[in-house]
């Protein structure tokens, strides 16, 4: 607001900067800062004003309570949840009852008075916020330890609300999680922070984390987003969408979007119309649950934003400063609005050079699957809580079930050895107090509460990638913990294969030199699961179940069905070349073999019968035939999107089963016939070197492809004449046969001789260290291996070195 203030209780957003953090508090010194210092560079803040510290100290001591309350305070053992729960609602009642001093209460009605002339409205709606002088700060959230209280319209309306902020400063959780902090009660003030309402209950609204939450790669912002006002997300009340962004592509890409990931939204806050409720929950129906709640420019133009506030505040700390993020668009004038923003505590203050690593040593029956928050692994007995009356029967080391968690829930979610939830999104406030204090939690699992018996052994498991499991039995897991910086540095390349877009984050800050072997196989199968060419000719598939079950899948692509292979694929692989993103990431297109293409939903009207599939019809012979060219034309469409509308010019493309130099230049043409051309726009072309004409052949296909890669699980089953899918033969398989090595070292020697760069990504070096040693005497450019093989093969790799320099 722009008017002369000459009040003493009272500063307006314009008045303060992050400065003033003991006079309004953390979210009102941070609000203060972006409306002074944003707002003019574009960023929508809407006005309002705040409360001072000075205002609730003067209540404290003219109502002579301060001894009372922080007397129950000392000694009180938080862990009592009894004891805490008795302590917080006696301290809220005492000051429930009183009123706020009247000097205090005019200047808030003049403020309130004023915001309503700048608004241009009579009784305008305000958002009601605690701002605690310990709160938002970037060594501690705080996140939802305080009340908010929305939809505020009236002078008597906001000074109950104003009265119900002074009162918060007491709720369980906020005691509890002061205590944790080791924060003496008696340091803590509490401002209140009064903001115009944006009017999202007629659109949307949500959560930016400028990090990603799980994994910390700090070139993705994650944005959830539902309908209606926010606090169904903060408050683990739906399954919010999720879009995940790269940071480094958003103003050169025209498409920077990884994911988007469609949520139940099942509820909508709206404003309330009657009685003294101001907001309620209405379902939300189905047509709409299966739109986005958010366009496209919305999310890239929040991205933006979001950006430019972790900028700013990384300028104002000095360091770097991930940003949490609240935001609102406004149903009204379609406008996007910041609300409010903080700095994310969990991975900015993590060691940077440290990995974590936890591992199942066995596994066991899935019970449930949700999604993972942080990456670790947890066990105990099942405690299933329905009601926040229920939680002083919780005990240490269980695990917490419940169909979503409150934040007066924080004092036994750090007891917990997990937390499982029906509904939630990755920012809702469990979520985040969950990843604080770092216990492993699985939000939106949909049925835990009824899946799961109380007293049961269950494993919760968030060390898979993005989806959390939870598994029967209490299973053993390792902890490693690795410091980067003393692993020994070696010339030979290390790369990583990859299959599952969801590990991809968490796989990235594995010390290597980017994906040499990015599988889209896995991607077809758990994402799309749909046949290609059932999608393109869905006419011939004539199961009427089958039928059904893409119909399901591809809801909201019906007009176009081959839009949904091309969506999905391009996600898949730009969430891995996002990850890694600069580095390079080598895409294999399809290597199914018949009978595994026939496995996907409607396959079967497509793929012969082979009696020997292995050397059958895959690869790159499928690629320029008239049976799969179709096919193939969408596996083209995916890398072109991902390459020129996503901008991941890190992708590379790699051709499997390669048989002829006719057929890699049959495929080289089709791949131009669907806009791809090798050497256009920096794309390279790899060549698996996997068939004995490969290596015989190799000068010839260096000619037409930019590099190789070895697959040495192919290249010695067809070296010694072994299926390595026949039982019979499976002792005389071996990749370290004289054969097979000697043909590894002819490819080697042909590669190098014809200026072109060869790796290898097979099973061998991941599996035999001698394999390894033997590659380096050999002088192979790079090793991809399994991501749990990277650490252990950088040592391998060393000694290699060092005894072939010596």
């Amino acid at each position: 607001m722009q008017f002369k203030n000459c009040m003493k209780y009272i500063k307006n957003f314009n008045e303060i900067n992050i400065n003033d953090l003991l006079l309004v508090g953390g979210k009102n010194a941070s609000i203060g800062e972006m409306f002074r210092a944003l707002r003019p560079r574009g960023i929508n803040i809407p006005d309002g004003f705040a409360v001072t510290t000075e205002a609730f100290s003067r209540f404290l001591r003219e109502k002579k309570i301060s001894d009372l309350i922080y007397k129950k305070l000392d000694g009180l053992n938080v862990s009592d949840i009894s004891a805490l729960e008795k302590v917080g609602q006696e301290i809220r009642h005492l000051i429930l009852e009183m009123e706020i001093p009247e000097e205090i209460k005019k200047e808030i009605k003049i403020s309130y008075e004023k915001l309503c002339g700048l608004c241009e409205m009579v009784d305008v709606d305000v958002a009601v916020r605690s701002s605690a002088t310990a709160e938002d700060l970037p060594e501690a959230s705080f996140a939802g330890q305080q009340e908010t209280f929305l939809h505020i319209r009236g002078e008597k309306a906001l000074l109950d609300a104003c009265l119900n902020c002074f009162a918060s400063l007491f709720t369980n959780r906020a005691i509890s999680y002061r205590a944790s902090k080791n924060i003496e009660h008696r340091k803590v003030q509490l401002s209140i922070g009064v903001q115009q309402m944006v009017r999202s209950d007629l659109s949307s609204s949500g959560v930016m984390f400028t990090i990603d939450t799980e994994t910390g790669s700090p070139n993705i912002i994650l944005i959830n987003s539902s309908y209606g006002l926010g606090e169904n997300i903060v408050g683990g009340r739906v399954d919010p969408d999720e879009f995940t962004i790269l940071k480094p592509l958003l103003y050169s890409a025209e498409n920077p979007i990884l994911r988007k990931k469609r949520g139940k939204k099942q509820y909508r806050l709206k404003y309330a119309t009657e009685g003294n409720i101001k907001t309620k929950n209405e379902l939300v129906t189905f047509l709409d649950q299966e739109k986005f709640s958010l366009e496209n420019s919305d999310i890239i133009q929040l991205a933006k934003w979001g950006e430019v506030i972790e900028k700013y505040y990384s300028e104002i700390y000095k360091k770097s400063t991930p940003m949490d993020i609240e935001w609102a668009k406004d149903g009204r004038t379609n406008e996007l609005f910041i609300l409010q923003a903080r700095p994310e505590t969990v991975h900015s203050v993590k060691p940077k050079n440290e990995i974590i690593e936890m591992k199942l040593k066995m596994k066991s029956k899935i019970l449930l699957k949700g999604s993972a928050i942080g990456t670790k692994i947890g066990s105990g007995q099942v405690r299933i809580i329905n009601d926040v009356r229920d939680l002083s029967h919780f005990r240490e080391g269980e695990i917490l079930v419940a169909d979503m968690t409150d934040p007066d829930w924080e004092p036994v979610m750090k007891k917990a050895s997990g937390v499982v939830t029906n509904r939630g999104g990755r920012t809702c406030h469990a979520a985040i107090v969950g990843r604080e204090h770092g216990v492993p939690s699985i939000v939106g699992t949909g049925h835990a509460t009824t899946t799961l018996k109380e007293g049961q052994d269950i494993t919760v498991t968030c060390a898979e990638g993005e989806t959390g499991l939870v598994m029967e039995g209490k299973l053993p897991y390792s902890t490693h913990k690795i410091n980067v910086t003393q692993l020994p540095e070696i010339k030979t390349k290390v790369m990583v294969n990859i299959g599952n877009p969801e590990e991809a984050l968490k796989i990235a800050p594995l010390p290597v030199d980017g994906v040499g072997l990015a599988r889209l196989e896995f991607i077809i199968t758990e994402h799309v699961k749909v046949h290609p060419l059932a999608l393109i000719h869905a006419e011939k598939v004539l199961d009427e179940k089958v039928k059904e079950e893409i119909r399901s899948l591809i809801k909201g692509y019906e007009k176009n069905p081959k839009d949904f292979f091309v969506e999905k694929t391009s996600e898949g692989i730009g969430m891995i070349a996002g990850a890694f993103y600069p580095r390079p990431v080598i895409v294999r297109m399809s290597d199914f073999k018949t009978n595994e293409y026939a496995n996907l939903l409607g396959g079967t009207y497509f793929e012969p019968r082979e009696e020997n599939p292995m050397i059958g019809f895959r690869g790159a012979s499928r690629y320029y035939h008239h049976d799969y060219r179709d096919g193939f034309s969408l596996e083209c469409q995916a890398i072109k999107y991902v390459r020129e509308k996503m901008g991941l010019t890190n992708v590379k493309m790699m051709i499997p089963f390669c048989r002829t130099i006719g057929e890699g230049k049959s495929v080289l043409h089709e791949m131009k016939k669907n806009g791809l051309v090798r050497g256009e726009k920096g794309l390279e072309v790899y060549v698996m070197c996997e068939i004995p004409s490969n290596v015989l052949e190799i000068s010839s296909f260096a000619e037409i492809f930019d590099g190789f890669s070895i697959g040495s699980n192919d290249l010695t089953q067809l070296t010694l004449g072994v299926d390595r899918d026949s039982e019979f033969l499976g002792h005389l398989f071996n990749e370290r046969d004289p054969a097979s090595l000697k043909m590894i070292k002819m490819a080697i020697e042909g590669a190098k001789k014809s200026g072109k760069p060869i790796g290898i990504c097979g099973q061998a070096p991941s599996d035999f260290p001698e394999i390894t040693r033997f590659l380096i005497d050999q002088g192979i450019d790079s090793i991809s291996l399994n991501p749990d093989s990277v650490l252990k093969s950088i040592h391998d790799i060393y000694e290699a070195e060092r005894k072939e320099s010596t």
